[in-house]
């Protein structure tokens, strides 16, 4: 079972079918904000598509082919991070979450993706971590840029959003780069604007 206390208000918890009505209504209360990053929103309509999206993470992780957690803060479920499948052969991953509106501004998602990120090098000993965002979600790309990751290039009308392409601005971290940064050691305690 994956489950991680980032601190003592934030807690990452493996997403178990126990979730899905939770999960489905944190979405469906942040429809309008989500929808303008996240293609899916759309087609999640109800808690059965939220239950199907759940068993699939979690037959994800049985086949040790990636991570969805629910992002607790002070017990409730703020939002998702997780890894979008792993190359072990490459060694690397890449990471992916939300957040909804009332629980933005308080280091959340930033103190979340650095303790996802200590996992995935400590424990399943990848050597690297992408991180991809839209050009303009700045929200977005504030958390790679707060890790201290290197933005490494834009990728051209790389995803359809409701009306239109986006292009993604590529964030990379290596293994060696945030262990001489200090990041291993979990310091990324900040009050944001995320």
């Amino acid at each position: 079972m994956f489950s991680y206390n980032v601190n003592e208000e934030i807690q990452l918890r493996l997403l178990e079918l126990r979730h899905t009505d939770e999960l489905f209504a944190l979405t469906d209360g942040n429809r309008e904000q989500l929808r303008q990053w996240l293609p899916w929103v759309d087609g999640t309509v109800d808690t059965e598509h939220t239950k199907r999206f759940i068993q699939s993470t979690l037959a994800a992780f049985a086949g040790n082919n990636g991570i969805q957690a629910g992002i607790f803060y002070k017990g409730n479920m703020a939002g998702c991070v997780g890894l979008h499948g792993i190359d072990w052969g490459n060694r690397k991953t890449s990471i992916g979450y939300w957040l909804g509106a009332e629980y933005q501004g308080h280091g959340i998602m930033t103190n979340a993706c650095g303790t996802l990120v200590n996992y995935v090098f400590s424990e399943l000993n990848l050597n690297r971590v992408e991180i991809r965002a839209a050009e303009f979600n700045t929200r977005s790309r504030a958390i790679p840029e707060r890790l201290g990751f290197v933005q490494e290039g834009k990728i051209r009308q790389a995803e359809w959003l409701a009306d239109r392409y986006v292009d993604h601005i590529v964030y990379g971290m290596l293994r060696e780069d945030w262990s001489m940064n200090g990041q291993a050691s979990n310091r990324f305690e900040v009050e944001t604007d995320e």
